[in-house]
């Protein structure tokens, strides 16, 4: 029997809407199960996930209590779940370079090893066999090359191409060195490091790659449809079909308004799109028959914490989830922690009363 959330990716339509929800909430865990979760982070997890199997989050190994975000210093930097940021990966790479010149002789290759240099998935990146025995060994030894059929286990990459010049050099210094020619081999030996990761990934036991990269903004697109079509869609389709020649499905996850490049990310071949919920996902349902898509639901509207308003955003996300057999309920842009645990229990409960097909 097929599992329901690899139903959803593959667009089969189970007839309960399974959720993706990006979760860093700590005080709404406490709210929703009775357990102080920083007293008890492993009890808390394991009563919610009696209560609500369908967000599917991991449990802590031990129930050692947590220091309180009062108790803890504040770094400045913002706060993510149940704990402050020391830093921002965009302040680190803006002084990593002196200047363009420096920037423009920059060799992703040379370097191979971006361990500590906080791109998000620091690592060896030298060789496909240190990136494959990275990953290999987070899924069960008895798995051999191949997931279980039906299953959605999966491998997630965050830096699937835009994101490594991004990370790398921060955002306004990126886009000053974007348009150089000197810029085309960088971003081939960027490419040349992800071929790696990709064919090592089709080595893993995983159903699914999850492929993220922040193309757009809340508006739309950071670059033009030109500089994306010369440099990250090209390399997007032969990633993936490295993939989808072993067997694997891609899901794409992004940031922002994706509407303008839904076409250009469908056509290099991947299953569907999770984003905010700035994204058209009714349009993309009408072009695409069952692909994934996930992301409508607004944590704006959950702040708001009006029992009648999130009945109208479960009512309009359901009614969108019965145009696509892989559509699952999604709050697009975060469940952070300053959410108010009971607009969260309104949205789930109101979820799964109405999420049906």
């Amino acid at each position: 029997m097929n599992d329901p959330v690899y139903e959803s990716y593959m667009g089969l339509g189970p007839k309960r809407m399974t959720h993706w929800e990006h979760w860093s909430n700590p005080d709404a865990e406490s709210y929703l199960t009775g357990i102080d979760y920083y007293a008890h982070p492993r009890r808390c997890r394991l009563k919610l996930s009696e209560l609500y199997p369908q967000l599917r989050l991991p449990v802590p190994e031990t129930d050692d209590p947590r220091p309180r975000p009062e108790e803890q210093k504040d770094l400045g930097k913002g706060r993510w779940g149940d704990s402050y940021r020391d830093h921002w990966q965009q302040d680190i790479a803006s002084h990593r370079f002196p200047d363009h010149e420096t920037m423009l002789r920059f060799s992703p290759l040379e370097q191979g090893d971006f361990t500590g240099w906080q791109v998000v998935v620091d690592g060896d990146f030298r060789s496909e066999q240190v990136v494959y025995e990275r990953y290999r060994k987070n899924y069960p030894a008895e798995w051999g090359d191949k997931a279980p059929e039906g299953s959605p286990a999966s491998v997630g990459f965050y830096n699937t191409m835009f994101m490594w010049p991004l990370l790398v050099f921060g955002y306004e210094p990126f886009l000053s060195i974007c348009l150089e020619p000197e810029f085309d081999r960088i971003m081939e030996e960027f490419a040349e490091i992800n071929r790696r990761v990709f064919r090592a990934f089709a080595r893993l036991p995983v159903n699914f790659v999850i492929c993220h990269d922040d193309i757009v903004l809340s508006s739309g697109p950071v670059c033009s449809p030109a500089w994306m079509r010369k440099h990250i869609f090209p390399r997007y389709e032969e990633f993936w079909s490295i993939l989808k020649d072993a067997g694997k499905q891609v899901i794409f996850m992004v940031d922002g308004c994706v509407n303008a490049f839904v076409d250009d990310v469908m056509s290099c071949g991947a299953r569907g799109i999770i984003s905010e919920p700035y994204t058209d996902y009714r349009s993309i349902a009408r072009r695409y028959e069952n692909c994934f898509i996930a992301g409508e639901g607004d944590n704006r509207i959950l702040m708001r914490n009006d029992r009648d308003e999130i009945e109208r955003m479960v009512r309009s996300m359901v009614e969108t989830g019965r145009m696509s057999g892989g559509y699952m309920m999604c709050i697009g842009n975060h469940i952070p922690f300053n959410v108010p645990g009971e607009a969260i229990k309104t949205y789930l409960d109101l979820s799964e009363e109405l999420a049906w097909r």
